[in-house]
């Protein structure tokens, strides 16, 4: 047991698996949750992810010394302002989302002095929301990164890490700037373009009578797949990474632009080169552990993430 009691405020997929991940380790005596909707609530109880649900977030955190913010980043504010009173001495207070800088701007100044403010992004996750999604292998082999603040305790920080590596996470730490400029490029910008690409499509399929969706090909459902995600966490992820993913995509635009160049004036030897350069940036991802190289890139079945 490394926590005696957790919270978790929001029941998504990624506050259920941290949950059925804590319960299948034995990291927690306790584990409460929060959820603003009844109905998530509900399925919650039923899938046994949380001792109790209750009915607000003060309740929820009362007596816990881990609490872990799992709702759309645009929350966090109102949220910690609510339940800062009720946070107990020497309480960690975390999250799971995937800005770094806006949380701490936000979160930071409501924080009391006693407890232990640790941002947290598990980069893990799939096209699926809601806690009928969860699974507690869903941190084993990915990276959680910390982005502690440079007066964080060291004693919160080192058993937070413990929490995510009990989870099967590989635990890294960054600068909170740093992380949201690599997240920009690794994520943010990807999935803003398979956004841009399918909704691209969704016209053009307008135009020939559903035949885009009919005859789609690997490349245009793995689009589908990523823009699939919850549409409220990603609004609040473009929104609170503005920067850097705007950063990251006016140099797509050039290299686009690059490509276009190349395509028009019938430089193969230019594209061949761009192609064979960047197909070795997916090897490095296999051999890192991050992907397989099957050919159904070892994602689950739907049916393994239902309850």
């Amino acid at each position: 047991m490394i926590y005696r009691r957790i919270a978790l405020i929001g029941m998504g997929l990624v506050a259920s698996s941290i949950a059925l991940a804590a319960k299948r380790h034995g990291l927690a005596e306790r584990i409460d949750g929060h959820a603003k909707s009844a109905s998530t609530s509900e399925l919650a109880v039923e899938r046994g992810l949380v001792d109790k649900m209750h009915a607000t977030p003060e309740e929820a955190v009362d007596g816990a010394d881990l609490v872990v913010l799992c709702t759309p980043v645009s929350a966090f504010g109102s949220i910690v302002e609510r339940i800062a009173p009720f946070l107990g001495k020497g309480a960690t207070l975390s999250d799971v989302g995937s800005v770094k800088s806006h949380v701490i701007k936000t979160v930071a100044p409501l924080v009391p002095e006693d407890v232990h403010f640790i941002p947290a992004h598990p980069i893990a996750g799939t096209e699926h929301s809601g806690p009928q999604s969860g699974f507690a292998e869903l941190f084993e082999g990915r990276w959680c990164i910390l982005t502690p603040g440079a007066d964080a305790d060291q004693e919160a920080v080192d058993r937070l890490a413990g929490f995510w590596n009990a989870m099967g996470a590989q635990v890294d730490f960054m600068d909170a700037d740093h992380h949201d400029l690599v997240l920009a490029v690794t994520s943010h910008a990807p999935h803003l373009i398979a956004y841009t690409m399918v909704g691209v499509a969704d016209h053009l399929r307008r135009v020939t009578s559903s035949e885009v969706i009919k005859y789609s090909a690997a490349g245009f459902r793995d689009f589908t797949r990523i823009a699939a995600s919850d549409p409220t966490m990603w609004r609040d992820v473009f929104l609170g990474n503005k920067q850097a993913t705007l950063e990251i995509l006016g140099r797509f635009t050039e290299e686009l632009f690059a490509l276009q160049r190349a395509i028009r004036t019938d430089q193969g030897d230019v594209l061949h080169k761009y192609f064979r350069e960047t197909r070795e940036i997916r090897r490095g991802i296999i051999e890192a552990g991050q992907d397989t190289a099957l050919s159904d890139f070892g994602r689950r079945k739907d049916s393994e993430n239902q309850p």
